[in-house]
């Protein structure tokens, strides 16, 4: 593809570079291998641009019936037949590239859309974690407060025993 810039290039006069510039701003598509993808109708694109008309650029009709015809209405019609197809391709381009760009932002929605899913259910271990946790700790609580319970009332009828003992009384 290398070859291919440098030889536009060379044909147009400018360098590398500007053309590299000018597929960067007209957003021409790249290869797989990060190389802009140079049709036919990019290349004529920017041979325009760049005020140089590409070798064979027009395809001449056979010859025509008279001089008259042949001139003028030959030249437009090829013209904008040239148009035409350099349109259809730079929309078929496009058309693909869109295709592309939907399918990214399928892709990216599908993860979003497992990424909160997930997210939920850890929210939701989280909040039965911290219930579980809570009930051990009340039920803790309830078994150190009964066994307080239990040893005061031990401590209160050894208490009495005494007390029994002494004066015989409650």
């Amino acid at each position: 593809m290398a070859e291919k810039l440098k030889e536009i290039a060379m044909e147009c006069g400018v360098s590398e570079q500007a053309i590299r510039g000018w597929c960067r701003r007209n957003h021409v598509a790249k290869d797989a291998k990060g190389s802009f993808a140079i049709s036919e109708s990019v290349k004529t694109q920017i041979y325009r641009h760049y005020g140089h008309e590409e070798r064979n650029y027009v395809a001449k009709d056979a010859k025509a019936n008279s001089e008259t015809c042949e001139s003028n209405e030959t030249a437009l019609i090829a013209m904008l037949q040239r148009e035409l197809e350099v349109k259809n391709q730079q929309l078929t381009i496009k058309d693909k590239q869109i295709e592309e760009l939907n399918a990214r932002l399928a892709e990216i929605s599908n993860a979003l859309v497992l990424s909160q899913q997930t997210a939920q259910a850890e929210q939701l271990l989280h909040a039965g974690t911290m219930q579980k946790l809570s009930s051990v700790e009340t039920e803790q609580n309830q078994q150190q407060t009964d066994t307080d319970v239990e040893s005061q009332t031990e401590m209160s009828s050894k208490h009495k025993s005494l007390w029994k003992r002494l004066f015989g009384r409650d």
